[in-house]
């Protein structure tokens, strides 16, 4: 056999044997069992991508189900389902029930409200101007799912709630009810980065073009704004955009942590963080990573005109309930590929599931958002499940 033909052959096994290899370590891992709520609202697209990263680390790190299956990203949560063909616009709703509170307080072990923004008309149906905040069609943390936050606190369960779990379109009430369950307060400012804030770029179609009208109206002045920024808003009545170059040194905003909760959760002490956000006072609890704004004075001044700081909470951990967090960010949605859940030591590696390039997006993921689950989950299945 020729030499070339031998390498090839070679290479072809090894591409094989690891794979393998690789799903044979996953499979003989202990199984934690754990039944978990997973509440998400927020799905209107079959990838189901605000809470496909979080049922990715369930089935990696082997946390199942009572019964004794995986997890699945597209049935095992409860919120807003697409249904098929999805050309026909088609969803029906699975709601968590008032009647069933007791008994699922009492043998569920986990309870993650994933998103609760919900699904609108001008996101579903094609041909509705994307230009303001339209009309919604499913949504809101409501009165049930607080009920369930109480009933599993009370319980000692682990408690775990993202962004906007109680900022529009949450009902007053019920915002008020979950932030005093919380210990944490919200004056309504919320925020994220946009690697591009010219609306008229070819690649930027995305971009929340309400956001412009905005801030004509509020400054009485175009929206001139080319580079990458921040933009933080107030409802929908006080909006500040930060541009790099002139109110930041580095637009992105990176989520630091100290050497406590660094090695504790095997978290970087710094790491760059695109998604939504919103800015929380703490009051007594504690602080597990913070948000740094990296401003230039202009920005600093700028902020200070809105009372607002440069640094503030992104992971918090209640005092009165030790099993209780609030992810001040929108960290459970990550592209990830469903495939290598399965799989141990394969992905997640520099150079193949990320860059060197702090701007990289799924430096997030990986080590940040999936070392963090993972640990809070092991440390809450070892200290209360476990025994």
């Amino acid at each position: 056999m020729k030499k070339p033909l031998i390498i090839t052959a070679v290479i072809l096994v090894l591409i094989l044997i690891f794979p393998a290899i690789s799903f044979f370590r996953w499979a003989f891992q202990e199984k934690k069992k754990m039944d978990i709520i997973v509440l998400d609202k927020t799905v209107p697209s079959m990838d189901k991508i605000n809470h496909k990263s979080l049922m990715w680390i369930l089935t990696n790190d082997r946390i199942v189900k009572s019964k004794g299956g995986s997890y699945s990203y597209r049935n095992d949560y409860y919120g807003f389902y697409p249904t098929r063909p999805l050309r026909e616009k088609g969803w029906k709703q699975r709601n968590l029930q008032l009647v069933e509170i007791m008994n699922m307080a009492d043998s569920v072990d986990a309870l993650y409200y994933a998103d609760t923004y919900g699904v609108y008309q001008n996101e579903w149906y094609r041909g509705i101007s994307k230009s303001r905040r339209s009309r919604k069609l499913y949504g809101g943390l409501n009165n049930t799912d607080y009920l369930y936050l109480v009933e599993m606190q009370l319980r000692n369960k682990l408690c775990i709630l993202e962004y906007n779990a109680f900022d529009y379109p949450t009902a007053d009430l019920d915002r008020f009810k979950v932030k005093e369950k919380l210990g944490i307060e919200f004056d309504g400012w919320t925020g994220k980065y946009f690697s591009s804030l010219d609306t008229a770029a070819k690649d930027n179609k995305d971009f929340p073009i309400w956001m412009t009208a905005m801030y004509r109206k509020q400054y009485n002045k175009p929206w001139t704004f080319k580079k990458s920024g921040v933009v933080l808003l107030k409802g929908m009545g006080n909006i500040i955009v930060l541009e790099e170059g002139t109110h930041l040194k580095n637009a992105m905003p990176a989520i630091l942590t100290g050497s406590e909760y660094s090695e504790k959760y095997g978290l970087p002490e710094m790491v760059r963080f695109g998604g939504w956000f919103d800015v929380i006072d703490p009051k007594d609890n504690m602080v597990i990573s913070k948000y740094h704004i990296e401003t230039t004075p202009e920005g600093d001044s700028l902020l200070d005109n809105f009372n607002l700081i440069n640094e503030f909470p992104a992971v918090i951990n209640c005092a009165a309930n030790k099993h209780s967090y609030y992810f001040c960010g929108d960290f459970a949605t990550n592209n990830v590929s469903w495939w290598t859940a399965r799989l141990i030591g394969v992905a997640g590696r520099k150079g193949i599931s990320y860059s060197s390039q702090e701007s990289d997006p799924r430096r997030f993921f990986w080590l940040y958002y999936k070392p963090l689950i993972k640990g809070i989950f092991n440390e809450y299945y070892q200290e209360v499940k476990k025994k």
